[in-house]
């Protein structure tokens, strides 16, 4: 069976033994800017890190999505964590209080799975009032989500501060120095759709679209509006949820609490956060936490990679509406 065909079985179809074949013939890409020590493949139009896509093909066609599930999308490094903290305080609110949350002995990552990484934690539990995050594009969504009345909350990010806190994540991750990873070539892969569950640009629209088309099912928030309007903004999540805040509760500044529960500067600073050896997925929790600035990337942009962002942006995004730049 050649890749082509491959690619458009029906992924409830395939065995893991033609995953496996299917995967092997896939485009692949060596990511120089951190020393070949990553490959990432492509598959039905989005790139995704080869060691782990062959697992994650076959339990997106295993998964089964509940009318009643929430799911948590984002692109990677545009406000994951602090979306998962909020979501989880939102809704274990009347269960824990600032003073006994999970969350403060937990990883965010921990207290809402993954759909690419937790399989099996998902399946194991009956997942009772908790959502699910996820990296996936829409249109690579299990179809059991695509076909059901799942609610979903997309966020999304200024794509210039995206591309250098994935940057970064990525160095720290295979722990490469940064003396040694050239943020030029990192630039250039991404301006040319060369990301992991990229392009970011399909990634947005594909939301954007899908909000358009399942309106009420589908919230969008934006990371630099949810700074600058937290409170506002955590009760227009905490409705979409189907979990309000009572008027009561406005009063005694719950909104407030959970906000400021899930700041970056009090979730960085929890000793589970900080502690050296302390992973999710591998992956140490103090990297997760980095800066949380806007306009970080004017420390790293030339005036011509600000033109050629700027222009792919309008290019690529400008007819959406939504301001990326």
């Amino acid at each position: 069976m050649n890749q082509s065909s491959m690619e458009t079985t029906k992924t409830q179809l395939m065995s893991p033994s033609e995953i496996e074949e299917m995967v092997k013939t896939l485009p692949q890409h060596n990511v120089s800017w951190l020393n070949g020590l990553a490959t990432w493949c492509k598959y039905q139009d989005v790139w995704h890190n080869q060691e782990f896509l062959t697992k994650e093909i076959l339990e997106r066609q295993r998964f089964e999505a509940r009318t009643s599930d929430v799911f948590l999308c984002s692109y990677p490094k545009s406000g994951t964590t602090w979306l998962k903290a909020l979501a989880y305080a939102i809704i274990t609110r009347k269960m824990f209080d600032e003073s006994n949350t999970p969350l403060l002995t937990t990883m965010p990552h921990k207290c809402v799975p993954s759909l690419e990484r937790d399989f099996e934690q998902i399946r194991e539990t009956n997942r009772p009032n908790v959502p699910i995050a996820t990296h996936m594009p829409y249109k690579s969504l299990p179809e059991s989500i695509l076909a059901s009345n799942c609610k979903i909350v997309y966020i999304y990010r200024n794509l210039k501060d995206v591309i250098v806190s994935c940057y970064h994540f990525a160095t720290k991750i295979r722990k490469v120095p940064i003396e040694d990873a050239s943020f030029e070539e990192a630039f250039d892969d991404f301006c040319q759709g060369v990301t992991l569950y990229g392009p970011y640009w399909d990634h947005i629209s594909g939301y954007l679209k899908a909000s358009l088309e399942r309106p009420g099912m589908i919230l969008l928030l934006k990371y630099e509006h949810l700074k600058k309007e937290p409170i506002n903004n955590v009760k227009r999540l905490a409705e979409f949820l189907g979990y309000p805040f009572t008027p009561e509760e406005e009063k005694e500044g719950v909104i407030e609490s959970v906000v400021n529960m899930c700041s970056f500067e009090n979730l960085s600073n929890l000793e589970i956060n900080k502690k050296v050896g302390q992973r999710v997925h591998g992956i140490e929790n103090r990297l997760f936490f980095r800066k949380a600035e806007d306009g970080d990337w004017r420390n790293y942009f030339t005036d011509k990679m600000i033109e050629k962002i700027d222009k792919l942006i309008d290019e690529k995004l400008g007819d959406t509406g939504l301001v990326l730049k």
